[in-house]
């Protein structure tokens, strides 16, 4: 993969001087002013994007919080707090010259010890993906004030994916070193580097963002602020887009069946773009540690069971594919001819739990299960209950569990649920957002998104080790390959669906969606039209 950095490192010197794809005369003369309000569904159980990365904290907290890059729409890395980065020809040292004159939002520069201090040691303890890319590197240390010097133990092709803001975010050194980071009071109001400023939560009702006006980047943001609501109904949620109460919806804020219609108003744009670095996967989650989750046939037996086409089709109105493994067919590596497939087939998941043993009882009832709904809208529980009627047709019995957005991942991370739903990013490559979930290192009681599940492969963690660190794509290729087959025969956990979210932007507003990150960004070059 040598040449694929020489094509990262031309493009760091090319895009080093700042301008992005857009001249900056140009941006000089947009207006400033405005505020732009968002949804927000659930209410995140916090704004700190180190110590949570759910999907709604992403939102909000992209604002506050910046990594070392961006990454454009073809995932080519974009210098953020980094102006540029050099790869040593042997792909072991990342420098990193960062821009200079940056402030925390409380005043204190922004500098390369808080580069060592992220990625050393708060990202490793606290961050689900965090520890299994930075236990790689032999040293990071900070030369100088403005560069910060990455050495790896071996070459890792996919490092430079490392530095999204949900995947690697700048962490203030002054406010948490030495702290307890999860007890930390200053995790009810965040400080980051972002063009926008925490100013008030008022739980259940909104989240405001203020300019930054010493934000780094003369002249931006030109935005007044950011106001996310919280529309905790999905029908009230259509209604504020239709009105134009808000002006951007994300994600599950609009039920899959309404984006149609909403597209078509004259006010509202659409787009399915912004969701790059992520390309998530929605599946059912399942704890491996007590019977019958620890026999992989029963495990077979509900990816048997239960119609993937359908719940794309008729639950999520065709805004996605069927998932049939752990790599999205939108993220490098997939291979579909290594999977092992799984036809929607009740004959075949009974004979599955018949070979266990679990023969029908009183009922047909087979197993009684419990399992937790993921709590981001409505659609979610629709899922759920279609899952339940296609266990319950094989003799599966299933007791949904409900909770907020704060339970639900607190029961996740200290491994106290027996099944449920939930969708999990891939962040561009299969080192970055897929081996987390299924390498061995990363059970992590307490750490949500890691290998909750207690999923334990030897040969899986091997290959997962060692595929990025080929420079032969052809070898990588076939080691990932390999890793498709052992967990579709495994089948850790239940693959559901593969995601696309509509980006609903009222078109008084411009680049609001200009990045793979899309609304999860930063927006300082969001201004009205």
């Amino acid at each position: 993969m040598a040449s694929r950095r020489q094509v990262l490192g031309s493009a760091a010197a090319l895009l080093a001087g700042g301008t992005m794809g857009m001249p900056r005369l140009a941006r000089a003369q947009q207006k400033r002013g405005g505020v732009l309000t968002a949804i927000l569904n659930p209410e995140p159980p916090l704004l700190v994007l180190g110590l949570n990365q759910q999907a709604p904290t992403q939102l909000v907290a992209g604002k506050i919080y910046q990594g070392l890059l961006r990454y454009d729409f073809a995932l080519k890395p974009l210098p953020s707090l980094a102006k540029s980065w050099t790869v040593s020809p042997d792909g072991l040292i990342y420098t990193f010259k960062l821009e200079e004159g940056v402030k925390w939002h409380d005043g204190a520069p922004f500098t390369a010890e808080d580069v060592v201090f992220s990625c050393a040691k708060f990202l490793p303890e606290v961050h689900p993906r965090a520890r299994a890319i930075f236990e790689r590197c032999a040293s990071i240390t900070a030369p100088d004030k403005f560069t910060a010097v990455f050495t790896l133990k071996e070459p890792f092709e996919p490092f430079l994916y490392s530095f999204l803001p949900a995947g690697a975010p700048m962490m203030p050194k002054h406010i948490y070193d030495g702290s307890d980071y999860r007890a930390n009071p200053k995790n009810a109001t965040p400080i980051g580097t972002g063009p926008f400023k925490f100013k008030e939560w008022v739980k259940g009702s909104h989240i405001t963002l203020v300019r930054n006006d010493e934000y780094w980047k003369p002249g931006r943001p030109f935005l007044d602020g950011v106001t996310y609501r919280v529309i905790p109904d999905a029908a009230a949620r259509a209604l504020a887009v239709e009105t134009g109460q808000v002006d951007l919806a994300q994600g599950n804020d609009v039920e899959a069946f309404d984006v149609p219609r909403l597209a078509k108003l004259p006010h509202v744009e659409l787009s399915t773009k912004g969701y790059e670095t992520v390309a998530p996967i929605s599946w059912i989650e399942i704890n491996h540690r007590t019977a019958p989750y620890a026999d992989k046939r029963f495990r077979q037996a509900m990816m048997h069971a239960i119609d993937r086409d359908f719940i794309v089709k008729n639950i999520f109105f065709g805004l996605g594919r069927a998932a049939s493994g752990p790599i999205n067919t939108a993220t490098r590596f997939h291979d579909a001819k290594a999977i092992k497939r799984y036809a929607y087939d009740t004959k075949k998941a009974e004979a599955l739990l018949d070979e266990m043993g679990l023969k029908p009882g009183a009922g047909g009832v087979r197993a009684r299960i419990k399992m937790m709904v993921l709590p981001y809208g409505e659609v979610w529980v629709r899922q759920a209950e279609y899952v339940k009627q296609a266990l319950r047709r094989v003799g599966i019995d299933v007791t949904l569990e409900s909770n907020d957005a704060g339970g639900w991942v607190k029961r996740i991370g200290d491994w106290d649920y027996e099944t449920s739903f939930d969708f999990v990013s891939q962040f561009m490559d299969p080192a970055m957002g897929v081996a987390r979930t299924y390498i061995s290192s990363n059970i992590r009681k307490g750490v949500p998104f890691t290998n909750t599940m207690g999923y334990v492969n030897k040969r899986v963690d091997e290959l997962f080790d060692q595929a990025p660190k080929q420079t032969d794509p052809a070898k990588a290729q076939a080691m990932y390959s390999e890793l498709q087959a052992i967990l579709t025969e495994d089948v850790p956990v239940v693959w559901l669906t593969e995601l696309e979210f509509p980006v609903l932007i009222n078109k008084r507003f411009r680049n609001v969606n200009i990045d793979a990150n899309g609304p999860n960004s930063e927006f300082d070059e969001a201004h009205l039209a």
